[in-house]
């Protein structure tokens, strides 16, 4: 039985979907306004991992991904004014960027890739029954989630209130709003005179964050899902968020039966980021290295636990590759059922791949890397 870890209530537990033909599973997607790293690559492959094991075991699967490429905050917009170009192009370059750098580490695409900008009707209904419902509020043209109307915030990040009004204010969401009722309030809906900006019921604006993967989930997939994925920087506020609003529209709880979070990837003791300027590029590795030993450094290390980018162990597997090639000639040689095990086990694919290395070889070996989405 495959168990998986949830991120909500921090335990291990049997995967029971609402029906093991159609596995509901939405993963956030890029914010397309900046190279594909390598803290992106580890995100996808895992899920793409975890797909093809679901497939594996024969559940049949309807995987849902978006790009942000509208919100309240200014990262695709402020690159478009740099530019010169507008903040459609600017989305559209970097989509297809990150899609070449999945494509040529075999991350099978999802069934479904959403526009946050394809969905404002959709959003503008979702905030007006928040707000009919009393969960959400206008002031000045900007829209509202009132968390104390949901007394489980904060039980996804386990944050102390200090913590999360920190964090807030690091992502642009500012406490001292005089438009709010709470600091910890998050915006629906922002009041915005600039492109890109929409009529609404409260005046032209665009979406907040959290609001769209809702709306596009409730559009896409239900109220209800199997799995919600995601980088683990994630957690708070944009899923913790996301499932206030909407187990307060629907009234279904849970939003979410598995929340699951891939750790950080470290560079030079910090997490990577554009901000700091230690991006590990996939397009850049891939000069060097093959696919098959980035996608194995990847997949290395579990996809919980945070680790440190180190060259010398990209290059190491490099040379374990060409091993594996030989040891796919020889006679057949392992346990599928060890393997299964493993991975049953919340992904153990560290374990896997050890197995797959020093104990197998021939048939075994090469379905067992087919599994794991290498192609060597």
């Amino acid at each position: 039985m495959l168990q998986l870890y949830d991120s909500l209530s921090r335990n291990k537990r049997d995967f029971k979907p609402y029906d093991k033909t159609a596995v509901k599973l939405y993963v956030c997607g890029i914010t397309p306004n900046n190279a594909t790293h390598l803290g992106h690559a580890f995100t996808y492959v895992m899920f793409d991992t975890l797909i093809r094991f679901l497939k594996d075991q024969n559940y049949g699967v309807r995987y849902v991904q978006n790009a942000t490429d509208v919100n309240d905050s200014n990262d695709v917009i402020q690159q478009a004014k740099e530019t010169g170009k507008t903040w459609t192009e600017i989305s559209k370059f970097w989509i297809e960027h990150f899609h070449k750098q999945m494509d040529a580490l075999n991350v099978e695409r999802a069934n479904e890739y959403l526009l946050a900008s394809n969905f404002i009707d959709k959003i503008i209904s979702f905030n007006k029954q928040l707000i009919t419902k009393g969960f959400a509020y206008e002031k000045n043209g900007n829209v509202y989630f009132d968390i104390s109307k949901f007394k489980d915030y904060g039980a996804l990040s386990k944050y102390a209130e200090e913590q999360m009004l920190m964090i807030s204010l690091e992502r642009g969401n500012d406490p001292k709003d005089s438009n709010k009722k709470n600091p910890l309030d998050f915006v629906l809906w922002i009041s915005s005179q600039g492109e890109p900006n929409w009529n609404s019921p409260w005046g032209m604006g665009r979406p907040g964050w959290h609001i769209e993967c809702s709306a596009m989930i409730k559009s896409a997939l239900g109220d209800q899902i199997d799995i919600h994925g995601g980088g683990r920087d994630l957690i708070f506020p944009h899923h913790e968020s996301e499932r206030a609003q909407t187990e307060s529209l629907t009234g279904k709880k849970p939003y979410v039966q598995f929340w699951m979070h891939a750790g950080m990837v470290m560079c030079e003791g910090e997490k990577m980021s554009k901000s700091l300027g230690n991006l590990i590029l996939v397009k850049d590795l891939l000069k060097q290295y093959s696919p098959s030993a980035v996608r194995w450094l990847l997949l290395s290390h579990h996809y919980r636990h945070p680790w440190e980018y180190d060259i010398e162990e990209l290059r190491n597997y490099e040379l374990r590759i060409t091993d594996l090639k030989n040891k796919l000639k020889q006679k057949d040689l392992g346990n599928w059922d060890t393997i299964e095990k493993f991975m049953e086990d919340d992904l153990n694919t560290p374990e896997a791949l050890r197995y797959l290395e020093t104990e197998c070889a021939g048939e075994t070996l090469r379905k067992g890397l087919r599994l794991l989405g290498f192609k060597i």
